[in-house]
């Protein structure tokens, strides 16, 4: 778009460009940068417009993205053009991801590399790996301290083993998501270190105060995120004599991002590793990245022009990377972070789910979908050219932030309801075999979530160590369940290593002096690859699950109603244990798939008049997609077995 104004300070700027750019070929650059500059002008100037060093930054913004689109290599300027004609690509249905900790499935970057056929086997062609940066050796939260944006930590490999790595996903059709933790580093960063040193330039880097006046004001309004380990949001950094904010625990440091130079540092990590040939960056803690005095410090508006203007660079030099927003909050916030009024995505493409994971666990628990339909009709619809992550577990806790309103509209008391799933899935509970451990316990306001692995919540780790071979089946139907819910709900389906043969929990940190305070780690394991061998051994439950999903995941790529295009339907039934949907081709009229699930233990009956002519056959009977078998109907009622779903075609 043409605005006298951002022309004008975009000719400046180009005037004043350092020579170094001169010679070189930036004509994809100018195009993309004259198309975007009103935007990126826009936001700059409602961002820090106000500050006499405004143009200063504004021409430091637009050098780092020349310089990061010059580092750039060939093969993935080559993927930009490409994506960018077929803009639409991520929404495809063939797209199945998984999560791993690189030294958790395979000891290091290396070792991913060595076992990338495993990922080709299940049908993966999307891996994303957790925290790869350099990080200290204690205090790391699983990786979210980091020490240095720009290096590898030395115990997963080097920077030539990740751009190795994305080489060869690259020839296989695997794409490559990496983290990027914008809102704070470790204590032991550079930047934290000169600040430490009184250097007020590196201050000024952070959220830093002599006394505790303004921090108490602060404290009025900002809940606590670990109160149990890290209670408060400071803490007094001797060295430096100040107060500092620590949102998280106490040895990470909250960036502050009313400084332009803290913003315009992230943007050059950014494209860093988009460069290095991660096709989708994973933002962490997005919803913390504007703190305000009076507030909570979360989902602030200035943090969505922050992530929109982040987009916005990166479109300039690198438009074939996807962001994804790690923001785990309520459905009316988390869809804002793929842009507010917007037709297509401005801030992330992706978004986690959350609030469909935390609703699958309720339906696991109460072994009913009352308040699995009552939230879904409450989950806003998402942009066009955005899409969901839908998982089952991740490497952090569950949260059952579901909304009191849902929750009343589903028969239930809210505190009352939370207090059963946290003593549901511990193991508390009358006949529950889950075997979760409580996170995040908050003495204050009787809070929890709960800590796990798949396998352990659903009862296949008491199902093994009882012997009994029922609750074993049992367990494997939850699990294959829950990952047909995520396989057809629209959105990337996004696997969590070790789900895939059945991994249990790990008691194991309780043994790290490092990790044993922070239950998550239960649910972080390092891959038994004599085990992970049973998934070719008929009758383990590691066969019964891999081949399971290996078939699911298989036929889910062939399914073009799959793909997510806002083509989902929400079917409310009599029967309460169903979950009952239906996708649809928006082009295609009468190619339609009909998904029921049954959360209950015990077979389940669907009056089909219930679905209207959802995917009704033409001639003959439904056909189940997943299993190619014809499903029990007797007299217009679908039999639906216990913990069993039905992926159903009527053609």
């Amino acid at each position: 778009m043409y605005e006298q104004i951002s022309h004008s300070l975009l000719n400046d700027i180009l005037n004043r460009i350092k020579p170094e750019f001169y010679e070189e070929d930036l004509r994809h650059f100018y195009t993309r940068l004259g198309a975007n500059f009103y935007a990126i002008h826009s936001l700059l100037v409602k961002l820090y417009g106000e500050r006499d060093d405004f143009e200063q930054h504004a021409q430091h913004l637009v050098e780092i993205m020349a310089r990061q689109y010059l580092n750039r290599p060939k093969a993935l300027k080559q993927k930009d053009l490409e994506r960018e004609k077929d803009y639409n690509w991520f929404l495809s249905q063939k797209w199945v991801g998984m999560a791993l900790y690189s030294n958790g499935f395979a000891d290091d970057l290396n070792g991913v590399t060595e076992h990338l056929n495993y990922f080709s086997e299940l049908g993966i062609n999307l891996v994303h790996i957790m925290p790869i940066m350099r990080c200290p050796e204690g205090h790391s939260d699983g990786g979210y301290a980091v020490s240095d944006f720009r290096e590898v930590d030395s115990r997963v490999g080097s920077l030539k083993d990740v751009q190795a790595l994305s080489s060869e996903m690259r020839q296989r059709d695997i794409l490559l998501a990496l983290d990027v933790v914008l809102n704070h580093t470790s204590n032991e960063h550079e930047w934290a270190q000169r600040a430490r040193s009184g250097d007020p330039v590196y201050q000024n880097y952070y959220y830093t105060f002599e006394n505790r006046t303004v921090p108490d004001m602060f404290e009025q309004s900002m809940p606590e995120i670990f109160p149990q380990t890290s209670p408060g949001n400071f803490t007094w950094d001797e060295e430096m004599g100040r107060w500092v904010m620590t949102v998280f625990n106490d040895y990470q440091w909250d960036l502050n991002y009313s400084n332009p130079a803290v913003l315009i540092e992230m943007l050059d990590v950014i494209l860093f590793w988009a460069n290095q040939g991660a096709d989708i960056l994973r933002l962490d803690a997005v919803a913390f990245l504007w703190k305000k005095l009076g507030s909570t410090c979360q989902n602030e508006r200035e943090a969505h022009l922050i992530l929109q203007l982040l987009k916005d660079c990166c479109q300039v030099t690198a438009p074939g990377t996807l962001f994804i927003a790690e923001a785990i909050v309520a459905p009316v916030e988390v869809i804002k972070y793929f842009g507010e009024d917007a037709v297509i995505a401005k801030e992330c493409e992706i978004a986690y789910n959350a609030t469909y994971m935390a609703l699958l666990w309720d339906a696991v628990a109460t072994k009913n979908a009352k308040l699995l339909n009552q939230g879904i009709k409450s989950l806003p619809v998402k942009l066009e050219r955005a899409t969901w992550l839908n998982y089952i577990r991740c490497h952090d806790d569950i949260g059952f932030g579901f909304d009191d309103s849902d929750i009343v509209q589903a028969g239930y008391e809210p505190y009352k309801h939370r207090r059963f799933l946290i003593d549901y899935f511990t193991g508390q509970f009358d006949d529950s075999h889950a075997r979760g451990v409580p996170f995040g316990e908050n003495d204050k306001t009787g809070d929890a979530r709960v800590s796990g692995s798949l396998a352990s919540l659903v009862g296949l780790q008491y199902a093994i160590y009882s012997g009994d071979q029922e609750a074993i089946e049992s367990a494997v139907k939850q699990i294959l369940l829950l990952h047909g819910m995520i396989l057809s709900f629209g959105g990337i389906p996004l696997l969590y290593y070790g789900d895939e043969i059945g991994t249990l929990n790990d008691d194991s940190y309780l043994d790290d002096p490092h990790k044993m305070d922070d239950s998550r780690w239960v649910h972080r394991p390092c891959i038994n690859w004599e085990k992970a061998a049973r998934r070719n051994e008929s009758g383990t439950p590691e066969y019964l699950i891999f081949s399971a999903l290996k078939r699911m995941i298989s036929v889910h790529k062939e399914i073009d109603v799959f793909a997510d295009f806002n083509n989902r339907e929400l079917i409310e039934v009599d029967n309460p244990h169903l979950f009952v949907f239906g996708r649809y081709n928006l082009h295609r009229q009468g190619e339609e798939v009909l998904v029921v699930a049954n959360f209950d233990a015990k077979p389940q009956q669907l009056n089909l008049e219930d679905v209207g002519t959802w995917a009704r056959p033409q001639y003959g009977q439904y056909i189940d997609l997943y299993s190619g078998q014809t499903p029990e109907v007797f007299k217009d009622t679908l039999v639906i077995p216990g913990f069993g779903f039905y992926w159903l075609s009527g053609t």
